[in-house]
């Protein structure tokens, strides 16, 4: 073993055993904090010159080597995805990466001894004056908040991506008629443009609820210390401002175990694949042979090994699974954090595989919807012809007896009547001019702010492609 691969043992007459360390030892998974590691490192390493720890050479020493460490090699991520422009790229990234061999894993307990050992190779003893009125606890806190929020950025980018997707499509659609469901049975028509806009209604609040989370989790745990704060004199809110951060933690005991933006970045994640599994469910319906409403692109579907008709939605069904299962991230990190004492505990090491494990699920599943969505085959002739059966305008038929001044109720009553009257002799009907001007009148009535009304949903589109 090196001998910062070890950053305690001063009391212990011996090593850690391979049991310990196969238990203990986290760099298999927290080397994705890299970069991180080494940012807030620089970060702390020009604060503490500033209070006299280091001189000024020695911290341009410390910086320099710091700055040589490479940081993607050994990168669970590699490549960030802030720049909107990179996002494809860096999903192929994220699904092609090779994973890097297991042998620094056998020599380094973390990625925080990781880096000490690096700037030790290069600097010598200096090394060691860097950790200065600094823990692992705080560190990592910090390293945990900046990637965080790099995430968060991602998150925001790659859903923006599919809400404009879907905000294009209903431009184009929309006055493209389909049935309405509730209960999975038909129950009004409305457009297709309408559809499309739910869920871009959906994915706005996602945006939204990262943002706040986002904005709630921007302040920097660094000079926490342990547990009780730094005893070096320096100014923690220009430590906090130099490394991004809105504001410096204001509670030493919180800010080392606090882990409040990481569960908000899991639930609104979880949330998210909530309200894609529904796109998801609702498409798979959409597509399926009975409803023939669509058609998915060649490129985001699969074929059968056995049967040569099929066209399957995997990338839909997929994300309904996916979304189960970051129900269960969620819950797990959760029950985690539910029941530790103040301060730091050794439990809060396993709390970032999930975050991991979600951020590269984004990466990959997101650009997959929004080319799905974007690629979809719409058969209007069969949305419409299904949203003019007299069936879906019952409703209709019930308001304009309410309008000639018969108490609603009883228009509901007439209308149900005569439902059932004609279903019992009625076949399908092609449609005809009559039947044609009901269905568009039905749906220009539906004109009150978010209606179905197709200037409405035009309207919409149009502004969420704006804000977007």
């Amino acid at each position: 073993m090196t001998q910062s691969s070890n950053m305690w043992g001063g009391r212990f007459s011996e090593g850690p055993s391979a049991l310990l360390r196969a238990l203990n030892d986290s760099f298999h998974f927290d080397r994705e904090l890299l970069a991180e590691d080494v940012e807030g490192s620089i970060a702390w390493a020009r604060e503490i010159a500033r209070a006299g720890v280091l001189t000024a050479e020695e911290a341009d020493a410390v910086v320099a080597a710091l700055s040589r460490i490479p940081t993607t090699e050994l990168s669970v991520v590699g490549c960030r995805l802030s720049e909107p422009s990179r996002l494809e790229d860096s999903s192929s990234a994220l699904a092609n990466r090779q994973q890097p061999t297991d042998a620094p894993a056998t020599i380094y307990e973390d990625v925080h001894s990781f880096v000490e050992q690096q700037l030790r190779e290069q600097v010598g003893a200096l090394a060691g004056k860097l950790h200065t009125g600094r823990s692992r606890n705080d560190q990592v806190a910090t390293d945990l908040r900046l990637w965080l929020k790099k995430a968060c950025d991602d998150f925001d980018a790659l859903t923006r991506a599919l809400a404009r997707a879907l905000a294009e499509k209903a431009l184009a659609e929309s006055a493209t008629a389909m049935p309405g469901y509730t209960h999975l049975k038909q129950a009004e028509p409305v457009t297709f443009g309408h559809w499309c806009m739910a869920y871009v209604e959906m994915l706005r609040r996602d945006l939204s609820r990262i943002a706040d989370a986002k904005n709630r989790g921007d302040e920097c745990p660094l000079g926490s210390a342990a547990l009780a704060g730094t005893p070096l004199a320096i100014d923690r809110e220009r430590l906090a401002q130099s490394l991004g951060f809105a504001r410096a933690t204001r509670n030493s005991l919180d800010a080392v175990s606090d882990r409040d933006l990481a569960a908000e970045y899991l639930f609104a994640s979880s949330m998210l694949l909530s309200h894609l599994s529904r796109l998801s469910e609702d498409l798979i319906f959409m597509t399926s042979d009975e409803a023939g409403y669509a058609e998915l692109p060649d490129a985001m579907a699969t074929g059968s090994s056995r049967m040569p008709q099929k066209k399957n939605p995997d990338v839909l069904e997929l994300t309904r699974g996916h979304a189960a299962r970051s129900i269960g991230e969620l819950t797990g990190f959760l029950a985690l954090l539910k029941g530790l004492p103040l301060a730091y505990n050794k439990d809060l090491q396993l709390d970032k595989e999930p975050l991991f494990r979600t951020r590269t699920l984004l990466a990959v599943l997101l650009p997959a919807l929004t080319s799905l969505v974007a690629g979809l085959k719409i058969n209007t002739a069969k949305m419409r012809a299904a949203a003019a059966s007299p069936l879906l305008l019952a409703t209709d038929a019930a308001d304009e007896l309410a309008a000639k001044g018969i108490p609603f109720r009883e228009a509901h009553e007439i209308v149900s009547r005569q439902v059932v009257e004609s279903s019992s002799r009625r076949g399908d009907q092609p449609l005809d001019d009559s039947t044609t001007r009901r269905l568009d009148d039905s749906l220009a009535k539906k004109n009150a702010i978010g209606g179905t009304a197709p200037n409405r949903v035009e309207a919409a589109a149009q502004a969420a492609l704006e804000t977007l």
